[in-house]
């Protein structure tokens, strides 16, 4: 096996140790590059191999999450004659970005798995969105990866300075990169994110540019781009999958689809770590368990009302919290839904068995 190849894309002395000698013979190591109607294409030390699941691993998989994502290492098994091979298992992750799929659905989506750092990507070809930034902070910060901002398409900018102000009354105490595709501007400060074996991602809305930057970063066309519409300045989602990219320069990129809708997943503590001054000013607050919303001797309210936290920032803060409560009861809805139908299946079970021992 060739772990220096494996090295280059993330392998490490810890996940060969999870891998180790207790795996069944035959099985190699593998990183899901990309993930299309249940076929993912794996990355292994000697070629690309087109892999499906298999079947015991779909079913002790708990909930989609459980699955291969982007990537995800896996054990791998290819057949005698090299034509066919099987996912067996999924390595622990050491990081994911998850979001709840769209709808009443309770249900986790992890986007991308094992990332170092999450480029935040936004397009300076439209004015910058605070609350936008800190909404795709917060899953960030539960991600376990460290997040920097991207200010795309900086040629077309006509204050820079205060774009960037914007962008740190939103996240101060994250790392900010203003780039241009098109000029060339600011990156080699992006390159220097990349290094051999280490996981970047891109996150971001749609028409930011993140797939122009992936083929400007790789100095090859390996993504697809889509033009902007003038009319609203929104871009096409011109990336529709999950892929992750190889850079011969060194490092990992995995490209996302642009997101209309970014549903909060199981971020408790990233909202309280996105808005930490929020957090911190709270801590003051009269009731130990203070919302900060309507509760009497909130410190934070009074922050607010005599300026020393934005009034926008706050209902930011409020809306996110709102949502991950909201999200928290219909997750418990359903699961005393879920102990509801076993107790209706076990009892079915139960009468069946006692039907059959009085025959």
């Amino acid at each position: 096996m060739a772990d220096a190849d494996l090295a280059a894309l993330g392998w490490t002395t810890a996940r060969a140790e999870q891998f180790g000698p207790d795996r069944s013979p035959g099985l190699i190591p593998g990183r899901v590059s990309l993930e299309h109607n249940h076929v993912y294409r794996v990355l292994t030390a000697d070629r690309e191999w087109l892999a499906e699941v298999a079947g015991r691993v779909k079913y002790r998989a708990t909930g989609r999450h459980e699955l291969p994502a982007v990537g995800d290492w896996v054990a791998l098994r290819v057949d005698a004659r090299n034509s066919r091979a099987v996912i067996r298992e999924v390595l622990p992750r050491t990081s994911w970005f998850s979001r709840k799929v769209a709808g009443r659905t309770t249900q986790e989506q992890v986007v991308a798995a094992n990332i170092d750092t999450v480029l935040l990507v936004f397009g300076l070809d439209r004015p910058v969105n605070r609350r936008q930034i800190e909404r795709f902070l917060v899953p960030v910060r539960q991600s376990g990866a460290a997040p920097v901002i991207v200010l795309n398409k900086a040629d077309v900018c006509e204050d820079e300075l205060a774009a960037v102000a914007e962008a740190v009354h939103a996240a101060p105490d994250v790392p900010i990169l203003v780039v241009s595709v098109r000029s060339g501007q600011g990156l080699d400060g992006l390159r220097g994110q990349l290094r051999s074996g280490k996981t970047l991602a891109l996150l971001g809305p749609s028409g930011a540019g993140k797939s122009s930057l992936v083929n400007r970063l790789a100095g090859a066309d390996v993504l697809a781009t889509g033009d902007v519409r003038e009319s609203d300045a929104r871009g096409r989602h011109t990336s529709v999958h999950r892929q992750m990219v190889v850079l011969d320069s060194g490092g990992v990129i995995i490209d996302t689809p642009g997101m209309r809708e970014l549903q909060l997943w199981d971020v408790e503590d990233a909202v309280d770590e996105t808005f930490a001054d929020i957090a911190a000013i709270g801590a003051g607050c009269k009731f130990r368990d203070c919302q900060h919303d309507r509760e009497p001797g909130c410190a934070v309210k009074a922050a607010v009302e005599r300026g020393a936290i934005d009034e926008g920032r706050y209902q930011s803060y409020l809306k996110l919290s709102r949502e991950r409560a909201a999200f928290d009861r219909l997750r418990d809805e359903r699961a005393q839904l879920e102990a509801k139908r076993h107790a209706k299946v076990m009892g079915r079970a139960q009468k069946e068995m006692q039907k059959d021992r009085g025959r």
